[in-house]
């Protein structure tokens, strides 16, 4: 495998401006391949979606190949793949379609560990129609999120769980596959919010054993949308509410409206990207995305350990992240320090590292860090040693 980061770096224009990133848990950098992507893609000939003229076949080929490089990314079936504006609005049109089936005596198990997305849909979704939420409890000074925190609150009145594939601010990342394999047992639906797993690990949907998985693309250097991702048979099985004159298909009859196909496009490029990190890398798509995150995964993790051992040798500090597998993303605060302060005196050195709860609104509260949160430091394939180094002395220096 082969990972050059100074390869990888000349492809992202932003990073000309001279910040080091430290935000990309929140947003990434996108390469220059994407852009001009998009920008092919908006002003080619193209109309509504057809075979007949040239502008239709654009707009059809635009969303096909953004289906077929979802599904090569997380290995799935293209037409299980529905196109949204954002992981939020994805999950809220989901909550409330499986919720026209539950009722009182129904149980819905979320997570404290979760982004809030993967969290308040759901309870709205079980309160509108009178079922009881349960909630899956974090170890507090572990980061971790054990399989039985949501087999012990199985029942056979469980209807859906709802649960992070990778903890956004704590970086945790819990064994999704165990989890998938108990709530089956009890006849129940699972959701993986995987979008903060996706930049950082191989996914492979098949073989998780979710009902339903999904990403944000601008976390993956690509344009604001996101995918959910499911099994196109079981989303025969979901009545929504559409337009009359619209679409039974599936995927489509869960896209309102006319796609943004030049955002579709960007997808893609975004998605071909990562099949190329690994530059020696081979074979079909599906098979360089997994040798690149494979390779980026070899990249990460001892930068990773070198950046948490220098902000944790600083005085004051209080890391929060613990699991024994996560991401390289850390949280951290300083006693007697406001975290926000420290951010504005970062972005003076032009670091970005941000202080928030980032929507992990109910583990922020769990740490008694309440709504202001603590700063966050994440990784992307474009971070380096460098950077690390310009971030604890900004971090030093205040």
């Amino acid at each position: 495998m082969a990972f050059d980061v100074n390869r990888i770096r000349k492809e992202f224009p932003s990073l000309e401006s001279g910040i080091a990133f430290f935000d990309g848990p929140g947003g990434s950098q996108v390469p220059k391949s994407v852009g001009d992507a998009i920008a092919k893609a908006i002003v080619q000939p193209t109309s509504n979606r057809n075979t007949v003229t040239i502008s239709e076949q654009n707009a059809e080929k635009c969303v096909l190949d953004y289906r077929q490089a979802v599904a090569d990314l997380l290995n799935c079936d293209p037409k299980g793949v529905i196109y949204g504006r954002s992981w939020t609005q994805l999950i809220y049109d989901l909550s409330r379609n499986l919720a026209k089936s539950w009722g009182p005596g129904d149980e819905i198990i979320v997570t404290r560990l979760d982004h809030d997305s993967n969290i308040r849909p759901w309870v709205q979704a079980a309160e509108s129609k009178g079922a009881t939420i349960k909630w899956a409890e974090f170890d507090t000074q572990t980061a971790e999120l054990p399989v039985e925190a949501i087999s012990n609150l199985l029942s056979s009145k469980t209807k859906f769980v709802a649960c992070t594939g990778a903890a956004n601010t704590l970086g945790t990342r819990p064994d999704i596959a165990a989890i998938a394999k108990a709530v089956h047992g009890v006849g129940a639906l699972f959701l993986v919010d995987a979008v903060h797993l996706t930049p950082h690990a191989v996914i492979d949907f098949k073989a998780i054993g979710a009902d339903f998985i999904g990403f944000s693309s601008y976390k993956i250097f690509g344009p604001h949308c996101a995918s959910l991702v499911a099994d196109p048979a079981l989303l025969e099985t979901i009545k929504n509410d559409k337009l009359a004159p619209s679409t039974l298909v599936v995927p489509e009859r869960f896209e309102f409206g006319t796609l943004p196909y030049e955002i579709m496009a960007g997808v893609t490029a975004s998605i071909d990207f990562i099949a190329g990190m690994d530059h020696e890398a081979t074979g079909s798509r599906r098979e360089r995305i997994v040798k690149s995150m494979q390779a980026l995964e070899d990249y990460e993790h001892p930068l990773f350990e070198y950046m948490e051992n220098q902000i944790k040798r600083l005085p004051g500090v209080t890391t929060y992240g613990h699991a024994k597998h996560r991401t390289p993303t850390l949280y951290f605060s300083f006693a007697g320090k406001n975290g926000v302060d420290i951010y504005k005196h970062l972005a003076k050195t032009k670091v970005n590292a941000p202080c928030h709860n980032f929507y992990a609104f109910e583990a922020s509260h769990k740490l008694g860090l309440g709504d202001g949160g603590a700063l966050r430091a994440g990784l992307a394939p474009y971070s380096t040693k460098e950077d690390i180094d310009r971030l604890v002395a900004g971090l030093e220096s205040f």
